[in-house]
């Protein structure tokens, strides 16, 4: 769904250094010793969603998709915005694994789109889980 050129400049490095910028909001998964998926979250960015909570971000290695990594995640993130009445998350139009993975946990659509450069231009698409 990305450009393969804006994935190929995607390091490590580059990952960590986005991971550290929000060291209290991250929930990390591991199989032992290997990190296999982490979710962010906090308060929602969206201005037009004014005391709402955002799960930022959610991955999983591909590896380990279908073992429920990815919902125990979603859960942790979602204990830890329970004080909000309602969460947002932003997915890619057309990621349709992404979107059934969010419909299962509750989220709906609610109409907002955004552009987004991801090495090409690709739209974004809000979901909401209400409380």
């Amino acid at each position: 769904m990305l450009d393969q050129e804006y994935l190929d400049r995607q390091t490590l490095e580059k990952c960590v250094k986005t991971a550290y910028q929000w060291p209290d909001s991250i929930l990390v998964a591991k199989d032992g010793d290997k990190v296999v998926g982490f979710t962010g979250y906090g308060a929602c960015r969206d201005e037009d969603l004014p005391g709402a909570g955002e799960v930022v971000a959610i991955y999983i290695l591909k590896e380990y998709y279908g073992k429920k990594v990815g919902y125990a995640l979603m859960r942790a993130a979602l204990e830890k915005l329970s004080d909000y009445p309602r969460i947002a998350l932003w997915v890619l139009k057309g990621n349709e694994r992404a979107i059934r993975f969010y419909e299962k946990c509750g989220f709906r659509f609610d109409g907002a789109e955004k552009p987004i450069k991801l090495g090409k231009e690709v739209t974004e698409c809000r979901m909401v889980l209400t409380f």
